[in-house]
């Protein structure tokens, strides 16, 4: 057998020194296997900092091993020993080769603690209300029996479950309307101001108003519950109240932003912001980047080029990184490659992203060239290297 250079811990006040074999790490950098394997147990999994601190014991040395600890294991497509988690892996949930289903538009799905679990989109109105996880987000949210929550029935037929928030459409469910909505077409509209439900839900506004003259930038609509009366189109106004020119007023422009004659100060222009609202633009710290322009209505945001991942020096350039291991990131003003948890560019190749896992590699256990002992065999897990308490031999020495 191949003797190794031992852990040796002092009790709690103590120094506690790490001196296995090849695996050059601090007290922090390895996980200790607890020494009641012999009895069939599920070995313990600790830092050697934790096994040092009870006063207690005087001596323990700790060696490198090739074991893994509780929840890891090596299933036939490892790479690195001891590289799957039972716990947490979606293609290895619970044993090797057991997989969780893979996500749709409407489904996440995870594993947590060895088992497959189920998370809903926000966005696909739908619900896990049987807690069955293989056939998904089986109940939508706008059913009578599971109204925005499972369980939340509507049991007066004249208030149906209904998106309560109208053409915003903001998923807001409830039973019925609120007071000041009327419920029409399974939505909830303003019977005051709704062209298409004006009073009631009969009455529907014509644009026209059955061949009134056609004014600029406008339309016939629906105002305090009756049609025919002149709208404006969306970023246009009636600023000098004439209805013979109708809508007359672009207020997407610096003299009037938004409202008539609202003027943007010095260095700033009118803009669409993100919620497509027309704004001034920008602070004196920040530079306007258009995302693009439609029938002369141009759109951004405020960005700082310093560390705007979509505008990084300058408007435009994208710090993306088609690698699904690492993400780009702006770093005063020049995009840096940033390596996701468990991952390490130790190439400095963009090319490749962050190609080592560090989680896993024993030649780069958590960091670029930390090495564990490969004569061992010795596993890296969650970037340590594992050890367990050395056996003795007949001599009394440590051996493996």
């Amino acid at each position: 057998m191949r003797p190794n250079v031992p852990v040796a811990l002092f009790g709690a006040a103590s120094l506690v020194a790490l001196l296995a074999a090849s695996c050059t790490a601090s007290e922090k950098d390895a996980f200790v296997l607890g020494n009641d394997l012999a009895d069939g147990a599920a070995p313990g999994f600790s830092t050697v900092e934790d096994a040092g601190n009870d006063g207690s014991v005087a001596l323990t040395e700790y060696c490198p091993t090739d074991k893994c600890p509780p929840g890891w294991t090596t299933c036939p497509n490892s790479r690195f020993p001891c590289d799957v988690n039972l716990r947490a892996d979606v293609k290895n949930c619970g044993a090797c080769g057991l997989s969780c289903p893979t996500d749709t538009g409407n489904e996440i799905f995870a594993c947590v603690e060895g088992a497959c679990a189920l998370t809903c989109r926000g966005s696909s109105r739908s619900l896990d209300c049987d807690g069955i996880v293989d056939n998904g987000c089986e109940a939508s949210a706008l059913h009578d029996e599971h109204c925005g929550a499972c369980g939340n029935k509507c049991t007066n037929p004249k208030k149906r479950c209904v998106d309560q928030s109208g053409r915003n459409n903001d998923g807001v469910f409830g039973c019925g309307c609120p007071s000041n909505k009327i419920y029409c077409d399974r939505g909830c509209w303003d019977p005051i101001s709704d062209d298409d439900y004006c009073g009631d839900c009969q009455t529907h506004c014509d644009p026209t108003n059955g061949g009134a003259p056609a004014l600029p930038h406008a339309y016939y609509g629906c105002v305090n519950r009756n049609c025919g009366n002149v709208k404006c189109e969306p970023y246009y106004a009636n600023c000098d109240n004439k209805e013979s020119n109708g809508c007359e007023q672009f207020l997407v422009e610096d003299d009037n932003c938004g409202a008539c004659g609202n003027a943007c100060g010095d260095g700033q222009v009118c803009r669409l912001d993100q919620n497509n609202v027309p704004r001034c633009m920008c602070p004196p710290d920040k530079t306007f980047c258009d995302a693009g322009c439609y029938d002369g209505l141009c759109f951004g945001r405020c960005v700082d080029l310093t560390s705007d991942n979509y505008n990084c020096g300058a408007c435009g350039v994208d710090c993306y990184v088609p690698e699904r291991n690492a993400k780009g990131v702006c770093n005063y003003g020049a995009c840096v490659m940033d390596c996701n948890e468990g991952r390490a560019d130790c190439n400095n190749a963009w090319s490749d992203g962050c190609e080592v896992n560090t989680d896993s590699d024993p030649q780069n256990c958590g960091a670029c060239g930390r090495v564990c002992d490969a004569v061992a065999g010795q596993a890296c897990v969650a970037g340590r290297c594992v050890v367990e308490p050395c056996s003795k031999d007949a001599g009394g020495g440590p051996t493996r």
